[in-house]
């Protein structure tokens, strides 16, 4: 029997993280992260929302206005810090399309990372279903509600539901890449799945260069 996804409050903040909050992220080691943008095209579509969450459940999502991404860089400079701190494991689900938004918008070059939609189709080969939905109701048991998946994230006054449904996500990434990195070491894919890792802000790179087919025949 599914469940709901754990009831965590966020603390929201426009533009960057606090000291504060900064500092708790630096000292966890495994940070989730996902993004909220306006689309799927990163050189057109703005970022919107940056989630974040540990394994304490300290959850927070910076809210990107349009104004902050006309500033020059270094924009969001506590966020980007956080990012792309060698010391911090980045976990996202879909980490090709996050890496190439953070990229693009705010300058970021995400590293370390894990990919739990990479994972999955390492580890999951059973299945053609890698989405966030799938995976975490297979593995955790949990039914994830995407009904406002498509909604207006450049809003500076977010639903509960639009929050609700951003928390969901990082709170679960966590908990996810523990049981797939399990898959992995019994199939004996985890050092392949490192490599995949480090592979994927190449590919984000050239995506945004207009280079997404380039390994094809």
């Amino acid at each position: 029997m599914t469940q709901a996804p754990p009831d965590v409050t966020p603390e929201i903040v426009n533009g960057d993280l606090t000291e504060s909050q900064l500092a708790m992220y630096l000292r966890a080691g495994e940070v989730a992260v996902d993004t909220e943008t306006l689309g799927l095209n990163p050189l057109r579509d703005r970022l919107c929302v940056v989630q974040l969450c540990d394994r304490a459940g300290h959850a927070t999502m910076v809210q990107i206005q349009r104004e902050d991404l006309a500033r020059p860089l270094p924009r969001a400079p506590h966020l980007v810090r956080l990012l792309e701190d060698p010391g911090v494991l980045k976990v996202l689900h879909f980490a090709r399309f996050d890496t190439a938004t953070l990229r693009h918008h705010l300058g970021v070059r995400l590293a370390p990372l894990y990919c739990t939609r990479t994972a999955s189709k390492l580890a999951r080969t059973y299945t053609d279903r890698h989405g966030l939905k799938d995976c975490v109701q297979e593995l955790l048991g949990i039914e994830l509600d995407k009904a406002s998946q498509r909604t207006d994230w450049a809003s500076p006054d977010l639903k509960p539901e639009q929050v609700r449904y951003a928390i969901a996500d990082v709170t679960l990434l966590l908990p996810l890449m523990d049981r797939l990195e399990a898959m992995l070491k019994r199939e004996g894919r985890s050092t392949l799945a490192r490599e995949c890792f480090k592979a994927i802000p190449l590919m984000a790179e050239l995506d945004l260069l207009g280079f997404a087919g380039l390994f094809e025949h």
